[in-house]
This record gives structure tokens, sequence and C-alpha cells, in this order.
């Protein structure tokens, strides 16, 4: 068993999509990134390459590289998923978190839940997503940014 963490924060902005997990949920401001700026894709990618001792999701899509303006971060997660299955790992559990005031994500989850298990080629019984606030505190707390957590826990697949 290997185990990984991940963190990501974004900006909430106008003009732009809120895409978190995969799924668009409406609001009148969404993540300012250089993909679609999932930030809970991001923590999960993170957390993956991160338990199978492969860095981080800069070290494959940086930011700098025009061909991963406006991508989809579900992908971008399950190139990550494939690069850790070239390396003999699978996925056996994830558990995040998103913290932010705004919009509740309450309604999303199940429909997270499921896109995020289609990424990471398991099912929704094996990933966990969880919704906080952060009680007015901190730039998630008055509304101008997103933070999420995930840990990672990867089995090594039978040779």
């Amino acid at each position: 068993m290997r185990v990984g963490h991940g963190f990501d924060a974004h900006r909430l902005v106008e003009g732009r999509k809120l895409v978190l997990g995969g799924i668009h949920v409406p609001y009148a401001r969404g993540l300012l990134g250089h993909s679609d700026g999932d930030a809970l894709a991001h923590a999960i990618a993170d957390a993956v390459l991160g338990a199978a001792g492969l860095g981080d999701l800069g070290r494959y899509f940086p930011d700098t590289d025009a061909r991963w303006k406006d991508a989809s971060s579900t992908e971008l997660l399950m190139s990550c998923v494939q690069k850790v299955s070239q390396a003999g790992f699978a996925i056996a559990n994830v558990d995040s978190t998103v913290v932010l005031e705004h919009p509740k994500l309450a309604p999303f989850i199940d429909d997270m839940r499921a896109k995020l298990a289609e990424a990471l080629d398991t099912a929704p019984p094996f990933v966990s997503v969880k919704a906080k606030t952060s009680e007015g505190l901190g730039f998630t707390g008055d509304g101008s940014g997103v933070v999420a957590y995930a840990v990672v826990t990867l089995r090594e697949r039978a040779r």
C-alpha cells in the first residue's frame, strides 16, 4: 500500500465556470487557473502521483504550456492514473475535502464522486468527497477562493 496527500487552492473570479470534481456547479464565479481550475481534481491528481512517487501535476502539465490552457482537469487526472497504473499501482481509496463558503455543494457531491471514480478507474464507493466551510475565516471564508485536500491510497497491481 502507498499513501499520497494532495492540496490545491484557486481564486474565485468573474467570467469563469465553477468546475469541481469534474462537475459544473452553477455559480456567478469560477476558479482561476490555466486549466479549468478544478481544485478538487488537482488535489486528487497530486495525491495520486505522490503516492506513486511520481512528482506532482505541474511536472506533467505545466501552466507555462499552452496545450493545457482550459484543459479538463478530469482528463489530466485520468492521465495521472494511467502513469500510476504503468508504475504498477491501482487506486484503493480516495478521501477529499473542498473548503468554500458558497455555493453549497451537497446537491453535487454524488455526481462528483461518480465523475471522479470514472477518471480514477474505480467505483464511487471508493471515492469520498466532503464539502466544508471555514466559518467566514481566511480567503475561503470571505468567498475569494477555494481549497481542496485529498488523501489517496494505492495498492500494488497483481503481476
